[in-house]
């Protein structure tokens, strides 16, 4: 290679050696302003890593204290807290423990945390381990609690006496038992919405299903096909009506119960009861509470029918409003005082209808807000007309899988 060539070579290889110098530092400087946009100073890194394992804790707390659960937890507190070892235990026995030293340390632990489940007090003391290489010197116990009083107690085990494990430790309990809580809450919530749930099972009237059988007895004879097709929409009616799980159901399942229901009035009624349906296919698959709207149909024919020596119209509308489906059920029967319909949905009154609408206002504002509670439309002579606003879409609202 000449000397002209060699000057060529170097020059070329000292500006790539520099592009690459400066694309090197460029390429630097981008990466931790990048870094620096994603996670922030070391504060907000350190805030973010604590909400993120917080979150990662809070769901099986939600579903109570058990061992499960706690396995599932324990890991993610002993990672907030940065302990060498956690434990969580019931007034019984330990569920779940995370970290070393488990073999020797877990027979100690009803003796360290009687204390604090009598007392419902954190506190704090030396393990008095006799294993010289064990690292866990010190251990914080603070109670978790709930609506009954102490459910159990969170152990943060660490190598030395620590005021900041003891205050973080208690701190950590206090949000692990606010999780149980709402735990509770929702089990107490699942109990209230089962109740609810039988009480308009209960309203089943013996009498309507006394009068379907007796209807479908009168077709065996006259026309045993259409007792056969009857019998048939009255076993789908009760299964679907006594189904066990699911706290929704979508619009489309409610339907069809309610067609069913029909059939069966229908028999009985004959031509006196006429019914129109105008049911807009966009809104089938939303979802709503369970059984939400049979009762207020089943108002409405009894209101209609048995409350009046004429015939009845029902129709049930159910129609796309945007953002909601805008479902009505509406009489031509014999109506209500508007005033006695508020007592008895204030459960001031008795009434065999109004426990239906009641149940159902109280359960539709439960879910949805009091902004979505039942409009009642009626008056004497006047017949009556029943609206039910059903947001389409709802955090938790969704029809069994």
């Amino acid at each position: 290679m000449t000397g002209l060539a060699l000057a060529a070579a170097g020059a070329v290889g000292a500006v790539l050696l520099s592009a690459g110098f400066v694309l090197g530092r460029f390429t630097a400087r981008r990466g931790r302003r990048a870094a620096d946009l994603a996670f922030g100073t070391p504060v907000e890194r350190a805030t973010f890593h604590t909400l993120h394992t917080a979150s990662l804790a809070a769901p099986p707390l939600r579903a109570g204290l058990t061992e499960e659960t706690a396995g599932r937890a324990a890991g993610r507190l002993r990672s907030l807290l940065g302990t060498e070892a956690l434990c969580l235990t019931d007034r019984s026995a330990v569920l779940a423990w995370d970290g070393p030293g488990e073999a020797h340390h877990c027979e100690h632990v009803r003796e360290l945390v009687g204390e604090t489940l009598d007392s419902g007090r954190s506190r704090s003391a030396h393990t008095r381990c006799s294993d010289d290489d064990c690292p866990l010197r010190w251990a914080v116990v603070a109670p978790l609690t709930g609506e009954d009083g102490v459910l159990g107690a969170l152990v943060a085990y660490g190598s030395r006496e620590s005021a900041v494990l003891v205050r973080a430790t208690t701190e950590v309990a206090r949000w692990v038992s606010v999780q149980l809580e709402l735990a509770e809450l929702d089990r107490s919530r699942t109990r209230i919405v089962e109740a609810e749930i039988r009480a308009l099972r209960a309203q089943i009237s013996p009498h309507f299903i006394f009068n379907s059988l007796a209807a479908i007895a009168s077709f065996v004879r006259t026309d045993p096909e259409q007792a056969r097709e009857l019998l048939l929409e009255f076993a789908d009616f009760t299964r679907y009506s006594f189904r066990r799980h699911g706290e929704f159901a979508q619009l489309a399942d409610e339907l069809r119960a309610i067609e069913q229901y029909l059939a069966l009035a229908g028999a009985r009624f004959g031509d006196r009861l006429k019914v129109t349906l105008q049911i807009a296919p966009e809104v089938l698959p939303v979802a709503l509470p369970f059984l939400c709207l049979q009762p207020l149909v089943e108002n409405a024919v009894k209101h209609g029918m048995e409350d009046s020596a004429e015939g009845c119209r029902v129709t049930i509308a159910a129609r796309d409003a945007g953002a909601e489906a805008v479902v009505t059920i509406e009489d031509d029967g014999v109506g209500m005082d508007p005033e006695v319909l508020r007592a008895v949905l204030r459960g001031e009154r008795p009434s065999a209808g109004g426990v239906g609408l009641s149940n159902v206002d109280e359960r539709l504002r439960q879910v949805y807000g009091a902004e979505h509670g039942l409009v009642i439309e009626t008056g004497i002579g006047a017949g009556m007309k029943v609206t039910v606003r059903i947001p389409k879409y709802r955090p938790g609202v969704h029809p069994a899988g």
